[in-house]
């Protein structure tokens, strides 16, 4: 018999002594800090408070490098994981400059992208409805097919068949709440976390698994839920329940940036004593 994905527990039941552990938070963008496409004051008033605690912000994306370049520099954040793993950037106040590290070399992106365009056509051509997402312009590693952000939303069969023509072509093919998004090479959200935190925090991931929370709603966050063992989807998971390979630990009540504040409420409100007096990595 098949074994079940273990059901989620309502994130008011995740113990405060399990929370009161965490020194970094990791979250996903769109549709988890974000609530129909905007993100909202709470929201960003929730990131700008939990680094005033201390803890350290990452937001783990599928948004492009031209976006991330804007959220490392201007956010409350560490830095940011972008384009599912492709790259990692952060902001350096020591140095004063964006620091930027990709999984592969500019040679190879550039080679890559020319395929990614002809692909891009060709998905186009046989998914009737779709679109290159309005953020592709910006993209170094992947190439993103718009199902439901700025075009009337696809039915499944249809995004089902984007994934399809992706792997045809070789490619690793993920589904967010709004995009399809492809790109050459095994990585994911999961191994360029894994190498910013050794890289830019001296910290071996597997030993501190248990001090970070990471926050998401989608398919492409599967690697992440089931790697951490306090990760939590905002309420808007379950409309991706069925899809995720592997479900998070627990779940908010509130959907989008309204569950991502309920997530760092708790977290500012079990914080360290006098942590927030910590500066970013780097000043």
């Amino acid at each position: 018999m098949a074994s079940q994905k273990p059901r989620m527990q309502a994130f008011r039941a995740c113990p405060d002594r399990a929370l009161r552990r965490v020194e970094y938070v990791f979250t996903d963008i769109d549709d988890t800090l974000t609530t129909d496409g905007q993100l909202t004051a709470p929201a960003y008033q929730a990131l700008a408070q939990l680094t005033a605690s201390g803890l350290k912000v990452i937001p783990i994306t599928g948004r492009p490098a031209g976006w991330c370049d804007h959220i490392a520099r201007f956010w409350p954040v560490e830095g940011v994981v972008g384009e599912n793993g492709a790259f990692w950037f952060r902001y350096d106040p020591s140095k004063r400059r964006l620091v930027k590290r990709f999984l592969v070399d500019d040679a190879e992106r550039a080679a890559n992208r020319q395929r990614l365009e002809r692909i891009g056509r060709s998905i186009l051509a046989a998914v009737p409805g779709t679109a290159l997402a309005s953020d592709q312009l910006y993209r170094e590693a992947d190439i993103a097919i718009d199902f439901c952000e700025d075009v009337p939303a696809l039915d499944r069969a249809s995004v089902d068949r984007i994934v399809a023509l992706m792997e045809a072509e070789g490619m690793t093919a993920k589904v967010s709440s709004i995009h399809v998004n492809g790109w050459f090479g095994a990585y994911d959200k999961l191994g360029m976390t894994r190498i910013m935190m050794s890289e830019v925090f001296g910290q071996d991931l597997d030993a501190i698994r248990d001090r970070c929370v990471f926050t998401g709603d989608s398919p492409n966050d599967a690697p992440m839920f089931g790697y951490f063992p306090l990760s939590v989807g905002v309420a808007n998971v379950r409309d991706f329940a069925d899809r995720l390979t592997v479900l998070p630990a627990y779940v908010t009540r509130g959907r989008g940036g309204a569950g991502f504040a309920e997530v760092a409420r708790r977290l500012r409100m079990l914080a360290a004593p006098g942590r927030g007096k910590k500066k970013r990595a780097g000043g």
